[in-house]
């Protein structure tokens, strides 16, 4: 269970740290090492394939870059990956090659707010796409869920912060 092997890998760290959001905490979920694990990158894979449903999937650099990757090459599904920012090459915030109205679930690692999984939906729906449902790994149970669910995006989690504590 994915859970278990996050507990045994020690993903959650304790500390003070400061995370995506803004907001300090004295909790760290840090599912990109966990990842990096064959073992729990097949776990995390197998289970956002009984959850993904959209015709393609996203995610947000970095974290969620190795998920939507794996799970896009075991199910040959298209994936798209929105940068924080670029100021080179092409200057693109959304790699990936957009079908206007496909459907696509977005994938990230860890939710807090849900601001980084709102400004991705608000992304690739500028772009055409269908974005109804995130799918995280780990709901820090922090008012992402409600955020996002105002925002017409149903989140998902694989695990819920509670749960790993």
């Amino acid at each position: 269970m994915l859970q278990d092997m996050l507990v045994q890998y020690g993903a959650v760290k304790r500390g003070r740290f400061t995370l995506t959001s803004g907001k300090e905490s004295e909790f760290y979920v840090d599912i990109k090492d966990a990842c990096a694990r064959p073992e729990i990158l097949k776990e995390i894979v197998n289970q956002l394939d009984i959850h993904v449903k959209g015709d393609a999937v996203a995610g947000v650099e970095l974290g969620a870059v190795p998920l939507v990757v794996a799970y896009a090459y075991h199910k040959s599904k298209p994936y798209f990956i929105i940068r924080k920012g670029s100021d080179h090459g092409l200057k693109k915030l959304l790699v990936g090659n957009i079908e206007p109205g496909m459907k696509l679930d977005i994938i990230e690692d860890v939710v807090t707010t849900g601001g980084s999984v709102l400004r991705a939906a608000n992304i690739l729906r500028e772009a055409g796409l269908v974005v109804k449902r995130a799918i995280v790994v780990v709901d820090r149970e922090e008012g992402g869920k409600e955020l996002l669910e105002k925002n017409g995006i149903e989140l998902v989690p694989l695990v819920r912060l509670g749960n790993l504590l």
